[in-house]
């Protein structure tokens, strides 16, 4: 399975995330960019970069979770 399988998007939501890239070329590099490129570019953002984001929340999650737990401890009689 590729990575852009496992990161499923909603046509609503895939479309709201190509025209964010197509403003961010335009008001930062002053490019007009089609549709083909901003899929493109949001392919590549999801198959290179988007497991790193994922599994960074999934330690995040678990950090929070685990302090919680030992504050639960700390109230043992």
């Amino acid at each position: 399975m590729k990575d852009k399988d496992k990161y499923k998007l909603t046509k609503e939501t895939r479309g709201d995330m190509i025209s964010a890239i197509k403003t961010y070329f335009l008001n930062e590099r002053e490019e007009e960019i089609g549709d083909l490129a901003s899929n493109q570019m949001l392919n590549f953002i999801i198959e290179e970069l988007a497991s790193e984001f994922y599994n960074k929340g999934v330690y995040d999650s678990y950090k929070y979770m685990s302090d919680r737990v030992e504050d639960l401890l700390a109230i043992q009689k």
